[in-house]
């Protein structure tokens, strides 16, 4: 059983109970517009110190600038999180973008992503967005998901966030 909550800046030390690791063992990638899949066998350990504080600093500037952050508690501990990132992007100005999205190793395929991209789904459309932005890892994982709740391949890139991770599988929700 899982309680999802609105977070504020004061939770962001919770942010180290997430258990982000897993087993890679098929990665996507992009090339000429269309998605290949590459086999692998990767194991992707937790958070060492300054990924951990990268990730802190990424939601603690969302919160300050007006994104928002949804989170899934189980007995007071943080078993997933997303942000919604408080800037509009895309040609139309329309797109809010998903910033973090987590849920812990031992608490996925419970419905806790489901349940915290719906509330950020939500708040997008309350702010006047007619897509959801991602900018997802390349693990099978990660894509599978976004594939699940609706997203798409996106013809329009966002050059910003594709310099950042050009690995990166970039997709859309339509709201």
């Amino acid at each position: 059983m899982f309680k999802i909550i609105m977070m504020d800046d004061s939770q962001v030390g919770k942010l180290q109970e997430i258990d982000r690791s897993e087993h890679i063992d098929l990665i996507y990638e992009m090339k000429d517009g269309q998605i290949t899949e590459i086999t692998t066998d990767h194991e992707c350990s937790n958070w060492d110190k300054n990924t951990l504080l990268d990730i802190q600093e990424r939601y603690l500037f969302e919160l300050h600038h007006g994104g928002v952050a949804v989170g899934a508690y189980a007995d007071h501990k943080l078993v997933g999180f997303g942000v919604l990132a408080h800037k509009f992007r895309g040609i139309n100005n329309d797109r809010l973008q998903i910033d973090l999205m987590y849920v812990s190793k031992n608490y996925r395929r419970q419905g806790i992503g489901t349940r915290i991209i719906d509330e950020l789904m939500k708040e997008a459309l309350k702010r006047g967005a007619k897509q959801l932005y991602i900018s997802s890892t390349e693990t099978r994982s990660a894509v599978s998901f976004y594939k699940s709740a609706g997203s798409v391949i996106t013809e329009e890139i966002d050059e910003e966030l594709f310099n950042k991770e050009p690995k990166d599988i970039h997709m859309i929700i339509q709201l």
